[in-house]
């Protein structure tokens, strides 16, 4: 189906509103705390919405929906749903303890708790992990979707996209994303519900649809599934969960912006709560991709991008490629603002030049911005891959999650770690890891992440017994911040909770 005029001004207006909206907002911000936090004054509903739009990129609407498309089904909702539980977990157990110290990033946390090393190392992982691995796969999601929808040469996609994406981040920092999520991730989320509405419709209905997937209809596969088995639902999956939501830079510095605790508890459940349109708005979309034109999808990644090119209508069509195309830049953009806050506040600042004013570090960041870009966007353009996107920053981050996980959850559960326990988690995670890989490649990676962080853990505990802390280190308290919580942030959080439950029992 050709891609019309209507298509193409549908998309002029959508990017005209959305980047005119968001840098508008973003003018005029100077200090490190504006340029890096928004100015530490998001409300909950825009902190909501954009973790939800920085989370939900092509990397999902590709990678999420081509493993539905493959042999995971459903069940690659797991990711989303566990998610939707751990972010209320995150919201409770994690966040007000972030917000109180007044910190920009989690390594600069891990410096109050463990010394100078711990930051350090984490800033590096941290630094990479986005270089590498997860902004490369959203400059490849992003190219893979250009050049199924439109026939466009994806290096050139991928090129086009970073250039786009540059722009925009080094004009406003923090604030231009979260603006930009607005729009966009209430765009994904609407034309990807659209999206299934209409490939139900074309499968016959919704018995028909569910006659042909039914094998694919359900949340816990079994045991000896090499990919996400339902023992990794009760252990593995959990390690990236709490790493992604509670200690990933680009998801947690929207709430580190918030203007109190309360807000900040119930931005971050609000997306817990978005997050459980995921099964339908993503996941279904790859199901019916694979029932409707399954012998024209090459790879399974072009599974949604195929369905939007052959089933969605002219100017619908359009506002939806929108979105997607949106959802790339606010991603991208996202993903380059925290690299390049953690570059300059935790390394720059920290161990370079202390003095550095205000302006500089703005300076500073830009210039890490462009370095970082020019690295994701050579290995968006490599080999790696091409074996499907979502496995490839799951099995990836697998290397430094448990490390980081571990080093968090012992800090907060054992005020007596010294600097050595930490500085341990963050050494020792890669190596374990990849030994696990070495020696038993067709073990599911979740399980090797648990493994991973069970010897962690262990060997946190050595160290503490035989070096603990004498007195407990003193974590700096921000005296301008409201702590006070809410009553609502309880009931949203049970019910995000309760509504999970209920979807894995329907489609158990």
């Amino acid at each position: 189906m050709a891609f019309t005029g209507l298509d193409i001004a549908v998309c002029a207006a959508f990017f005209a509103a959305l980047l005119g909206v968001s840098l508008w907002k973003s003018r005029g911000r100077a200090s490190s705390a504006d340029y890096f936090l928004g100015g530490r004054a998001l409300p909950w509903w825009l902190i909501g919405i954009s973790i939800v739009a920085a989370n939900l990129s092509t990397e999902q609407f590709v990678g999420m929906a081509g493993q539905a498309a493959g042999d995971v089904g459903l069940a690659v909702s797991a990711w989303q749903l566990t998610g939707s539980v751990g972010i209320v977990v995150v919201a409770f157990v994690f966040l007000p303890r972030f917000l109180r110290t007044g910190i920009y990033t989690m390594p600069e946390y891990l410096e109050y708790r463990y010394g100078a090393t711990a930051r350090a190392l984490m800033s590096v992982l941290t630094v990479v992990i986005y270089a590498l691995v997860t902004t490369p796969a959203v400059l490849y999601s992003g190219g893979t979707a250009l050049e199924t929808v439109f026939d466009i040469d994806r290096t050139t996609a991928i090129v086009a996209i970073a250039a786009v994406g540059l722009g925009y981040v080094l004009w406003g920092g923090l604030l231009a994303a979260v603006w930009a999520d607005l729009f966009q991730g209430t765009a994904l989320l609407l034309g990807g519900l659209v999206t299934v509405v209409l490939g139900v419709q074309a499968c016959g209905g919704w018995d028909a649809f569910v006659s042909h997937n039914e094998p694919k209809l359900h949340m816990v596969l079994p045991r000896d599934h090499g990919e996400l088995p339902w023992t990794a639902l009760l252990g593995g999956i959990w390690i990236p969960i709490v790493y992604y939501c509670g200690l990933n830079q680009f998801i947690v510095q929207r709430a580190l912006a918030a203007r109190s605790v309360a807000q900040g508890q119930l931005g971050v459940i609000f997306a817990g709560a978005l997050w459980l349109l995921v099964p339908f708005a993503i996941v279904m979309p790859g199901l019916v991709a694979e029932q409707l034109h399954g012998d024209r999808i090459a790879r399974t990644d072009q599974a949604y991008p195929t369905l939007v090119r052959e089933l969605v209508p002219s100017g619908l069509r359009g506002f939806v490629l929108a979105a997607l195309a949106g959802a790339v830049v606010s991603s991208l953009a996202s993903m380059l603002n925290s690299a390049s806050t953690i570059l300059t506040m935790d390394l720059f600042r920290r161990h370079v030049r202390p003095r550095t004013s205000e302006r500089d570090l703005v300076l500073v960041g830009r210039l890490c911005t462009v370095g970082l870009l020019a690295l994701a966007t050579f290995v968006s353009l490599s080999e790696l891959l091409e074996g499907g996107v979502f496995r490839f920053i799951q099995e990836f981050q697998g290397y430094v999650s448990p490390g980081i996980v571990a080093a968090f959850v012992f800090g907060f559960a054992s005020k007596r770690a010294p600097a050595a326990a930490g500085t341990a988690a963050l050494l020792f995670s890669a190596p374990i890891y990849g030994l696990l890989q070495w020696r038993w490649p067709d073990v599911p990676y979740l399980h090797r992440m648990l493994v991973t962080f069970v010897a962690l853990l262990l060997l946190m505990a050595a160290i503490t017994r035989w070096r603990p802390l004498e007195v407990p280190r003193p974590l700096p308290e921000r005296t301008d911040l409201d702590t006070r919580s809410s009553p609502l942030v309880v009931v949203a959080g049970v019910a995000v909770v309760l509504a999970v439950v209920a979807f894995f029992v329907v489609f158990w």
